[in-house]
């Protein structure tokens, strides 16, 4: 009798354990903030036409050794904002149109931070037998336009998904058979 109540407790605790043995994964660019209210924060404090290239630096966004900052020259700010003659001046953001008239003058900083965990959830035998996986997508995306002439921030935008949360679920009825007739047909060839 005590051997089968300890069997039993035994693959009750092996059951119970059995989700923490699904996949999870993370992908983040490693940023400085640990939210979207904390990036936001921070480009909101950018003052345009005050705030200089040092300013910044100060504030965490630095171009040198920050993965979340791709440079920007003259060309791909023209490309990023193609205001053409279509449009009068006072029709422009004034940073804007005072980046693109300043030529070689211009550049700018892209900013882009992503937090993204994807958690396998369900019962680990049938996600391990593939009949049915449901994966938990969380977490949230961060991107920023700055725009600096010379060395003075003349404009700045933010965007991105402050919650990110999205459910996949992939069900397979015939379980680890249902990719069989590729893996076969491959094989014959």
């Amino acid at each position: 009798m005590f051997i089968r109540t300890l069997s039993a407790l035994m693959a009750a605790c092996a059951l119970a354990a059995c989700a923490e043995l699904l996949p999870h994964s993370r992908q983040e660019v490693v940023a400085r903030w640990g939210s979207f209210a904390e990036a936001r924060a921070t480009i909101e404090k950018i003052e345009p036409y005050k705030t200089t290239r040092a300013d910044l630096k100060a504030l965490g966004i630095d171009a040198t050794g920050d993965p979340t900052v791709t440079l920007l020259s003259h060309a791909d700010v023209a490309l990023r904002f193609p205001i053409g003659g279509a449009l009068k001046a006072e029709d422009i953001d004034p940073g804007i149109y005072a980046c693109i008239v300043a030529g070689t003058k211009c550049s700018g900083y892209l900013v882009n931070v992503k937090h993204m965990h994807r958690d396998r959830t369900g019962n680990f035998w049938i996600d391990s037998l593939r009949f049915k996986r449901v994966t938990d997508v969380t977490g949230w995306t961060f991107t920023a336009t700055i725009l600096f002439v010379g060395d003075t921030i003349v404009y700045a935008v933010y965007g991105g998904q402050p919650t990110i949360h999205e459910v996949e679920v992939e069900i397979n009825p015939l379980g680890p058979l249902q990719g069989w007739g590729e893996s076969v047909g491959g094989a014959l060839y």
